[in-house]
């Protein structure tokens, strides 16, 4: 069966953290509500490209533009069936935002599927609900999954973890590994 999946963005998303699941979430036939703090369906983001060049961090250039399609001070998200939070640099400023928390809040609360990926785990962090739960993130967010009472799964940065309805990896080469496991937990069957 179809969800609704609402996915939480902001500016210097990571781009292919944003782009790819939400594609292959719609093409699986999941409805995906992407939104953004103070913009409209049909504004966009900017996103970024986050790429491991053999530097002693990631590298960052410019990706795509990201057209929203949902308002995001008209969502309910007892309305939505799971969360979707991208990385980037877009979640460091979004865990500021008190309704950005209340919507993580909820999901957790309310025992739904949330997947986050590389810095998405700082929104999971802020919102106080890691507390024993293990979780994976881009490597530098350790200290804010282990400092939110969380476990950190050390996995490769092509894995993915999860822990009951919540569901995490270190960064887009996951993708494979953290869409599968998403739609696991969704309940979702692709038949070949």
């Amino acid at each position: 069966m179809a969800k609704k999946l609402l996915m939480l963005v902001g500016d210097y998303v990571e781009d292919y953290e944003v782009m790819v699941p939400f594609q292959a979430l719609l093409a699986v036939g999941h409805a995906v509500h992407a939104v953004c703090p103070d913009k409209k369906a049909g504004d966009f983001v900017a996103t970024a490209i986050h790429d491991f060049e053999g530097a002693q961090t990631y590298s960052e250039k410019p990706g795509h533009r990201f057209t929203l399609n949902q308002d995001f001070a008209t969502i309910d998200p007892a309305a939505y069936d799971a969360l979707v939070v991208p990385g980037g640099r877009a979640p460091e400023y979004l865990r500021m935002n008190p309704r950005v928390l209340e919507i993580v809040q909820h999901f957790h609360q309310a025992d739904k599927p949330i997947a986050a990926i590389c810095h998405g785990a700082q929104l999971l962090a802020a919102a106080g609900i890691l507390q024993g739960k293990t979780c994976s993130a881009y490597p530098a967010c350790a200290a804010e999954v282990r400092l939110a009472g969380g476990t950190y799964a050390e996995i490769g940065i092509d894995q993915a973890h999860t822990d009951g309805k919540l569901v995490t990896a270190p960064a887009w080469p996951a993708h494979p590994a953290w869409i599968a496991q998403f739609l696991t937990v969704l309940g979702t069957t692709i038949q070949h």
